[in-house]
């Protein structure tokens, strides 16, 4: 059941069935560098990282990561959503698609639906993004979608620091 729909692309809850998927994204050489490693190396800690982080999300927070898939052929290309992280005061917007789905509008597409989506229905006031600053992909696209550069933060996991980013729903 989607919970995002754009023309090209269903964004929906990620299940356990989705593992095989997650641990190909979560493994791949730019989601290592730029996102950091998760330890998943089998699909069982694939299934195991979904219920204790995405699936834990929605429970708790009412919203997380989505899968992204490609509605022509209704193939996982990528994820896209909220995280809510301790550190941070406000939810920030994530996204990351398998290599071969890059620079085809995928990412933007998906992260403008996930945009609108937690400013109407989620009702945000203030959504965040958070990037390494070597990541000139996200960083571009952070900026397309209207969020603008705050500071460098700690944002843990990750040990070095972070571009965060941040935007206001309209009449905020």
């Amino acid at each position: 059941m989607p919970v995002i729909a754009t023309s090209r692309l269903s964004l929906r809850e990620v299940t356990e069935a989705d593992a095989e998927f997650i641990l190909a994204l979560m493994t791949e050489p730019a989601y290592l560098q730029h996102i950091g490693d998760r330890g998943l190396r089998t699909v069982e800690q694939a299934r195991t990282f979904i219920n204790e982080r995405y699936r834990a999300s929605y429970a708790r927070f009412g919203y997380g990561l989505y899968l992204v898939e490609a509605r022509q052929t209704g193939r996982p290309i990528g994820i896209c959503g909220f995280v809510r992280r301790d550190s941070l005061e406000h939810p920030d917007i994530g996204f990351a698609f398998l290599r071969e789905h890059w620079s085809q509008g995928f990412a933007h597409e998906a992260a403008s639906a996930v945009l609108d989506y937690g400013f109407g229905q989620l009702g945000m006031k203030t959504i965040l993004g958070v990037t390494s600053p070597g990541n000139a992909a996200s960083i571009r696209l952070l900026e397309k979608l209207g969020l603008r550069f705050q500071k460098m933060a700690r944002v843990p996991p990750r040990e070095d620091e972070s571009m965060l980013f941040s935007v206001e729903a309209k009449g905020a």
